[in-house]
């Protein structure tokens, strides 16, 4: 697996990357940096790929799962219980392709505020 950064202000994190195709397409347009949006314990925001919902798509994820929500063109991470999840796991609004994980205390994300700046970069 291939290493990221996610950095927010001071908060700086290491994440892996898996080789599914939509991690390969990311990969190709790093760094990529958006304002964060907000939805329980997740924060997402729109990047410039275009991918389709993978086969193996899930709503419900891990605590610290990188995604991808092709509705909406955004990078996921998730760090806890959303709006919709039904237990304590982390649950997207909608099927997600996983795209691997925080390195680390992903709860940290809990820092970051809506509009916030979130930068992507490899390693």
């Amino acid at each position: 697996m291939k290493q990221l950064t996610i950095q927010s202000g001071s908060l700086k994190m290491l994440a892996r990357i898996n080789e599914s195709p939509t991690a390969k397409a990311i990969w190709e347009i790093l760094p990529v940096s958006g304002p964060a949006s907000v939805w329980g314990d997740e924060i997402y925001f729109s990047i410039p790929v275009q991918h389709s919902e993978a086969d193996n798509a899930v709503a419900e994820v891990e605590v610290g799962t990188l995604a991808y929500w092709p509705p909406g063109s955004a990078f996921c991470i998730f760090w806890g219980p959303t709006p919709v999840s039904t237990s304590g796991k982390p649950k997207a609004y909608s099927p997600v392709n996983i795209l691997g994980e925080i390195i680390g205390d992903a709860t940290l994300f809990d820092s970051i505020k809506p509009g916030q700046i979130v930068t992507v970069s490899a390693n």
